[in-house]
């Protein structure tokens, strides 16, 4: 769903409100919630909860008290609380959803220094937002090039200004600790305003500034995903991926999230699941695992002494194999237990009628040969009649 801005111009061209997903009428926003309480009505003697969600640049949300009771709805762009000065952001939930939002981010209901909402924004608010949101590129650009300068072993990823224009922060990333005084000091002389240095994993780095993934969709950080879960190597061996760390890394150059999505299922299939590692001793010689199929309960196993040969077994029959093993048992071999899987042949390639072939353009039709026969014999036929007539 795009917003106005997103639609096409006279000329057939696409607008593009070069927000990068930050526009304000709410319509292509990261990690938006749906209110779907929006259509009930509180009972009798209730007031609604006087708290609501405010939106910032990219995927900055906090909430902010509506102490003075002003009729907010979702996409309204307002003026809040700052430190020092106020900041120009958008609306994105009210009501008892707040109220839900803030128990699951631990925030302070009834905290009597909550921040508060000063007022719906103005148009003279959204044309200084809009300047400042129009500096934005060029500052970070120039912020870049004095941290070069300075030799700095960072990266400075984004710049946020405040909404009245006063104060501007810069994310940055740093694998080490960054002395960044002087670098605070060229850039409060060089910009004219108040400066705040935020360091960012490369995680936050990535939701922050969006992308596509390996899989073709948007990322998932920057879309839907709001609480980062560690993630290890063991979650891609559990799955019997190859540990490929090109494969495995996201765009932020960390392992992926996604190798955590099916990581449960995958520990529940092998709480009873003969392990990798597993021996089974036979009449024929020691047997080692191969290749495990996890889901289908298949396992391949291969005598020591012939590990080209290959031999498959249901998880039941290991565990029956390994419970004879224990009781110092040994089966006389592998291929009493051995299941044969049948191969399907699949059609390479076939049309709706089952009358074409990918290699019909590899032999050379027969009616050229026929045709290249009839031309000979009526040579051979010509020749035959001159010689007659000349004899």
């Amino acid at each position: 769903m795009g917003c106005s801005s997103c639609s096409t111009g006279k000329d057939g061209q696409p607008k593009g409100c070069k927000n990068n997903g930050t526009c304000g009428t709410d319509g292509c926003n990261k990690l938006t919630v749906f209110d779907w309480l929006s259509n009930m009505s509180l009972p009798n003697g209730e007031r609604p909860f006087d708290f609501v969600e405010v939106r910032f640049k990219n995927s900055r949300k906090e909430f902010f008290q509506n102490t003075e009771n002003l009729s907010l709805s979702i996409g309204d762009i307002v003026a809040t609380q700052a430190l020092a000065g106020h900041d120009i952001g958008m609306v994105t939930l009210t009501g008892e959803l707040v109220r839900v939002q803030m128990k699951r981010k631990k925030e302070a209901i009834n905290a009597v220094d909550a921040p508060k909402v000063y007022r719906k924004a103005s148009q003279k608010d959204i044309d200084i937002w809009q300047k400042c949101r129009d500096r934005e590129e060029e500052i970070k650009k120039r912020a870049r090039e004095i941290a070069i300068i300075l030799k700095l072993q960072m990266k400075i990823s984004d710049v946020e200004f405040q909404g009245d224009g006063s104060k501007a922060t810069f994310y940055y990333t740093a694998d080490e600790r960054i002395d960044f005084r002087q670098l605070i000091k060229d850039m409060a002389k060089a910009f004219g305003i108040r400066i705040e240095m935020r360091q960012i994993g490369y995680r936050q780095e990535a939701q922050r500034l969006g992308g596509i993934g390996s899989c073709g969709r948007e990322l998932c950080c920057s879309t839907w995903l709001t609480d980062f879960r560690s993630v290890s190597t063991s979650a891609a061996r559990y799955q019997q991926l190859s540990l490929n760390p090109q494969k495995l890394a996201g765009q932020c150059g960390k392992l992926k999230c996604c190798l955590n999505y099916e990581l449960d299922s995958y520990l529940d299939a092998l709480k009873d699941f003969p392990s990798q590692d597993t021996k089974l001793l036979t009449d024929k010689g020691l047997a080692f695992c191969q290749k495990t199929d996890i889901f289908k309960e298949m396992l391949w196993f291969s005598y020591k002494e012939d590990p080209g040969s290959w031999h498959v077994l249901s998880k039941d029959q290991v565990n029956e194999i390994l419970e004879k093993n224990k009781k110092k048992e040994k089966v006389a071999s592998l291929e009493m237990y051995a299941i044969e899987i049948d191969v399907e042949e699949k059609v390479v390639f076939e049309n709706v009628v089952g009358q074409d072939s990918l290699t019909r353009f590899d032999k050379p039709k027969g009616g050229g040969n026929r045709n290249k026969n009839k031309n000979r014999n009526r040579n051979k036929n010509r020749n035959r009649k001159r010689n007659q007539n000349n004899a």
